[in-house]
């Protein structure tokens, strides 16, 4: 398929919005009102949006155009989570989540068309990594979302409250992209919500995290999962790059101090790889002097992953662990997982172009060994 020529407004933020309307000769309050129409009021019919002129419509029905992914694939799980698969322009596909609570509706976006981190307890890996979305692919998640749930009867306590950038890819591999599509959630004409209620999710790409924190103040989530290097260059590759001396350094600055605001550290609990007393106890050092709190996470089984999922009581004991040194610690309710929704399952059915399953015995193996030495590390 061949992308349109047109100008897809889905891609601007407000400010960028401003930038097209001046080079069309209007005045900058026209990017407000385009952005209250398509993201505040759902409406992406230039005849409907009568406080634009008729000539300023007519203009912009031969120059631009609202284009959405289409959707494949509509999927229902048994405790009301959803899961959309969306087709993108150029046949690709990428994979968008909403989970109900009682108190509030959290979309899970994704950031680009599979992952290069390539880390190892995480299916959507497999695929390899295709592109990046632009920003209209990524705020269309939320669109969609919003838009599908409102039509839904009865739906008033369906909503999305809060987004999270915990779907396909690593956002800050993505940052120019994301960023305007966090914007146009937090603008009190787009979606309006708080910067507290958009999380973006990363491996600990520090450099672009210390750009992050220079140009966004949306909350900061950090894929940790292992306490310390030589388990966590194998669950989290990217850690070869930045270890995690270099990684608790800026999550210990990256909020001001004078703030009450804490990174979320996510750990998946993998059975008998991360989830031993030690790790719990290293985790405790590591973690000392940084503003954060750990959520705990049940690992998700998907074929040939080689990994199983900690038991209850080795995941209540390692909280135990964390909490007594006051971390503040939950362990996340798993949700989806009937449709493959839940954390670290998207896009679990594509094809293996990492030929990881050939890998798998040479991988466990290593992890043995590495484990191994840390046991006799720790021992002296």
């Amino acid at each position: 398929m061949i992308a349109s020529a047109k100008v897809n407004l889905f891609n601007f933020d407000r400010h960028g919005l401003e930038a097209f309307f001046a080079e069309q000769g209007e005045k900058a309050y026209r990017a407000t009102q385009m952005v209250k129409w398509i993201h505040q009021l759902g409406v992406i019919d230039l005849d409907k949006m009568t406080n634009l002129s008729r000539s300023l419509r007519a203009q912009l029905i031969e120059t631009t155009e609202f284009s959405l992914p289409k959707v494949k694939y509509r999927q229902h799980s048994k405790d009301g989570t959803r899961k959309w698969i969306l087709e993108l322009f150029d046949g690709n596909a990428i994979e968008t989540v909403f989970i109900p609570e009682n108190d509030r509706g959290t979309l899970c976006v994704s950031s680009q068309v599979g992952c290069i981190l390539n880390c190892s307890f995480c299916s959507t890996g497999r695929q390899g990594f295709n592109r990046n979305l632009t920003t209209a692919e990524i705020i269309s998640q939320l669109w969609i979302a919003k838009d599908e749930l409102a039509r839904e009867a009865g739906n008033q306590k369906r909503h999305v409250s809060n987004v999270v950038f915990m779907g396909m890819g690593e956002p800050l591999l993505n940052v120019d992209q994301v960023v305007p599509a966090m914007e146009l959630m937090m603008d009190d004409f787009g979606y309006g919500l708080s910067k507290r209620r958009v999380t973006l999710s990363t491996s600990g790409l520090v450099p672009a995290m210390k750009e992050l924190k220079a140009t966004s103040d949306v909350a900061l989530a950090v894929s940790l999962h292992a306490p310390n290097d030589p388990l966590r260059d194998i669950l989290v590759p990217i850690n070869k790059k930045y270890p995690l001396a270099e990684l608790m350094a800026v999550c210990r600055d990256y909020y001001p101090k004078s703030s009450k605001r804490k990174i979320t550290f996510e750990y998946v609990m993998l059975d008998g790889v991360n989830d031993q007393p030690k790790h719990a106890r290293q985790l405790c050092k590591i973690l000392e002097g940084v503003p954060g709190k750990m959520n705990l996470i049940p690992f998700n089984p998907f074929p040939h992953s080689g990994y199983g999922r900690s038991p209850i009581g080795a995941i209540t004991a390692f909280r135990d662990i964390l909490q007594k040194a006051g971390i503040v610690t939950t362990i996340r309710k798993t949700r989806g997982d009937d449709i493959d929704a839940a954390c670290g399952q998207l896009v679990g059915d594509v094809n293996d172009r990492t030929q990881r399953k050939a890998r798998l015995a040479t991988r466990l193996k290593r992890i043995a060994v590495k484990t191994e030495e840390l046991d006799i590390d720790e021992a002296r």
